[in-house]
């Protein structure tokens, strides 16, 4: 679920960033704006995702302002389909109308790639797991998308999750001192996932009774063996160099995740207008 006791500040945020100290288009024709309908409009197939923020940026704006939606965040929305209406006051509208999109745009395309690589990940047990790879401010917002897209959220922050890298590791002066460490200063409830990039930092990892061990852009050949090494207690994770070319290579093996960094920093924005459809009177 979204917090919007938290997202309030960012649609602020937005809104400011775009309206300044005035919209000077819509202040300038506003003598011929009246109430208005607008509609969304569809320019390609996405899953939709993001209909509870576009109604807060319009909440406000104006709280008269009305906002449809005929879909609900998770589902097929087709080309061409006028999928949600806003009514009330144009000026509001077109003021909140960019920043609307903004959102819109990106989150449904954020769920919509996340879809794509849930669906060739089917008839496994593989979970497809985000990032920290995320816009700035927009984790909360990015992260939901993944869950509305199919995937499963990696560790939201620095804070509700160990994750020992490449550079934890070299500082420590190896997987067995960084381990056995931040085992004695953490709460035994939580995991310790390691990120090992060789077949022998695997098996110090899986000494050092690691609960999730990553396999780091690892070659596709040595997973069976890391695998091996890990034994079946240990989850395992791929990362690194995963597409929606190569994914399904990945069915055949005995992995629990692949983590997908582009899901939330290499997306292109799904196409979606928002058109004036008439005159509208409460």
């Amino acid at each position: 679920m979204l917090n919007f006791l938290i997202l309030d500040d960012l649609i602020k945020l937005a809104l400011k960033e775009d309206i300044g100290h005035g919209d000077i288009t819509t202040e300038a024709i506003s003598p011929f704006l009246k109430g208005g309908e607008y509609y969304f409009l569809a320019k390609e197939n996405f899953i939709l995702c993001g209909i509870d923020i576009v109604k807060r940026v319009f909440w406000h704006m104006n709280q008269n302002i009305e906002v449809e939606f005929k879909k609900k965040d998770g589902e097929m929305v087709k080309k061409g389909e006028k999928f949600g209406f806003v009514r009330g006051d144009s000026k509001y509208i077109l003021s909140a109308e960019r920043v609307s999109l903004n959102f819109l745009q990106r989150l449904s395309a954020i769920a919509t790639e996340t879809n794509r690589y849930v669906k060739k990940l089917e008839g496994t047990n593989i979970k497809i797991l985000d990032t920290r790879k995320t816009t700035p401010g927009h984790r909360m917002l990015e992260k939901y998308a993944v869950k509305v897209g199919g995937g499963n959220n990696h560790r939201f922050g620095l804070f509700d999750g160990v994750m020992l890298k490449d550079n934890h590791i070299d500082a420590a002066g190896g997987i067995k001192n960084a381990v056995a460490t931040v085992r004695e200063n953490i709460a035994s409830t939580i995991k310790i996932e390691v990120e090992t990039r060789n077949l022998k930092e695997v098996a110090e990892a899986a000494a050092a009774e690691a609960d999730i061990i990553m396999l780091d852009n690892f070659e596709i050949k040595d997973i069976p063996k890391a695998r091996e090494i890990a034994g079946k207690k240990i989850k395992l994770e791929v990362s690194g160099g995963v597409n929606l070319k190569n994914i399904e290579t990945y069915k055949e093996f005995d992995i629990d995740y692949i983590s997908v960094g582009s899901l939330t920093h290499g997306i292109k924005s799904v196409d979606i207008s928002l058109k004036y459809g008439g005159k509208y009177e409460n």
